[in-house]
């Protein structure tokens, strides 16, 4: 077969720091911790039934054909690194070096300008007040960033535990919120919902399926830090399949509790979710603005331990990278000695969302508008990198067939690559209307009010999504040309680690 690309002297010198501190159980937590994401709940739910039948639709024909393809390959290709180094061995380092940075900028992108609006939000609403634009509003959102990359500086060995106890809670809080409102139904009936309110639409279509697209990828992103697990190769398939199955519960069923007591008119992106768990909590009586108030804790706990999941993983994808020489000359490629973590990496993430959550705090209008207009940005970038990474997993299928894959799914290499065209159509789709919002809608004769819906001129949004793609372009073309000196130490194939597993 085709010889691996081979790694750089660097990279094979940090993989030497990385330590094997996750089980089986450790990968799943940590997987559903940064994969489920309850903070576009309400924004999905915003849609209405349909919402309900397309989250379905996309979880039979997007999220299993995307699971299967990433169950085969994660198995089979367990190096640290994840998407870049599958990206890499397909069509080379500078798609790769692309892949990686759109993968990882989305996550202090959306930790920053989204996450931190979420939970500052809902504390204010249900535990303290905390006025928009205020000192204290900066500095609780200061301190959700920078709480998230603390988690990943220090050791996988210890912080691991805060996205696996967010993991733990946001499954008892969805349920908790599903058995309430079965509670509230039985004593004050649900929304009159017949099997009308739930017929699709080309207009739901086209609205919910980048939010959805958003909320079912990244099963795969626990490979990131692959090196630093202990069995890959048997864990992530069994991984992968498991938080899939617990992802599609985790949205079908609290989109319907929504649905079922939440007027579609009271229901936006960030009070779509609190807004149905204020309604069924009337149940508790008197209890219940204490019960609320504990809730909201635990909701942005749960925000908090969702960033951490997801810096402790894109920030290794990234560092890896870095450290290959697909981003600037090695300096964010470097994994601390004694624990084990790419900090430089990390404090980068931290001072981009930092950054970010500050440009988000400039744009005029509301909470909720602001919160759509950095979702579809955090989604645009997130979709994008798919547009090589599911590409990828299907190439290194045939191109290296010897590898071996404890996972196989059961079709023939052509089988394999349609699955791969049925998960690029859907993400061409999402992609389109993430980043341009509206124009499919008109193409095809619906009618579409852009700030109406945004809550914002639309040359500000494309202003401003477009603007963060291309410097995100920029800085990724930038960063590749300066690690050509990295490049160059390229390790002998003696030296190179093998990509078939022990």
């Amino acid at each position: 077969m085709d010889q691996p690309v081979a790694s750089t002297r660097l990279a094979q010198e940090q993989s030497k720091h990385l330590q094997k501190s996750l089980g089986r159980f450790d990968i799943l937590l940590l997987v559903v911790a940064a994969v489920i994401s309850v903070e576009v709940l309400g924004q999905v739910s915003g849609f209405g039934g349909e919402t309900f039948t397309w989250t379905l639709i996309l979880a039979v024909t997007f999220m299993v054909p995307y699971g299967l393809i990433f169950a085969e390959t994660g198995g089979a290709f367990t190096e640290e690194g994840g998407v870049y180094v599958w990206t890499k061995m397909a069509f080379g380092r500078v798609v790769a070096a692309i892949t990686s940075l759109f993968t990882w900028v989305t996550q202090p992108v959306w930790v920053g300008g989204a996450m931190a609006f979420v939970a500052v939000e809902t504390w204010s609403e249900y535990v303290g007040h905390v006025d928009a634009g205020s000192p204290a509003d900066y500095i609780f959102k200061l301190l959700f960033i920078w709480i998230t990359v603390t988690s990943a500086i220090i050791s996988l060995k210890h912080g691991k535990w805060l996205p696996s106890l967010g993991a733990i809670l946001k499954v008892a809080f969805l349920t908790f919120f599903i058995i309430v409102t079965m509670v509230y139904g039985l004593q004050h009936g649900f929304n009159g919902l017949d099997l009308g309110f739930f017929s699709p639409t080309l207009a739901g279509f086209l609205g919910v399926t980048p939010l959805l697209l958003f909320s079912f990828l990244g099963f795969e992103s626990g490979n990131s830090a692959a090196g630093e697990m202990k069995n890959p190769a048997k864990d992530v398939p069994i991984s992968v399949a498991r938080s899939s199955m617990i992802a599609a519960a985790s949205y079908l069923l609290p989109i319907l509790a929504i649905l079922l007591v939440v007027p579609l008119d009271q229901i936006t992106g960030i009070g779509g979710l609190f807004g149905a768990i204020a309604t069924v909590y009337a149940v508790f009586g008197p209890a219940a603005e204490i019960m609320l108030s504990i809730s909201a804790v635990v909701f942005c706990f749960i925000l908090v331990s969702q960033g951490a999941a997801w810096m402790i993983i894109s920030d290794r994808m990234q560092a890896m990278a870095a450290a290959d020489g697909s981003f600037f000359g090695g300096f964010f490629g470097r994994f601390h000695p004694k624990l084990g973590t790419p900090i430089r990496v990390n404090t980068l993430s931290g001072v981009v969302a930092t950054l970010f959550m500050l440009a988000a705090m400039q744009l005029s209008g509301t909470s909720s508008a602001l919160f759509g207009v950095v979702l579809s940005i955090a989604i645009s970038t997130f979709l994008l990198s798919y547009l090589f990474a599911i590409p990828a997993a299907v190439k290194l299928r045939s191109k290296y067939p010897l590898v071996d894959r404890p996972f196989k799914v059961p079709v023939s290499d052509t089988g394999f690559r349609i699955l791969g065209y049925i998960c690029f159509a859907w993400i061409m789709i999402g992609s389109w209307v993430a980043i341009f919002p509206g124009t499919l809608d008109v193409l095809f004769g619906l009618p579409y009010d852009f700030e109406a819906t945004w809550g914002v001129p639309q040359f500000t949004f494309e202003a401003f999504a477009l603007g963060t793609l291309g410097c995100i372009l920029a800085l990724g073309l930038v960063g590749y040309a300066r690690g050509k000196k990295v490049r160059d130490s390229v390790a002998p194939v003696s030296e190179t680690v093998e990509l078939v597993n022990d």
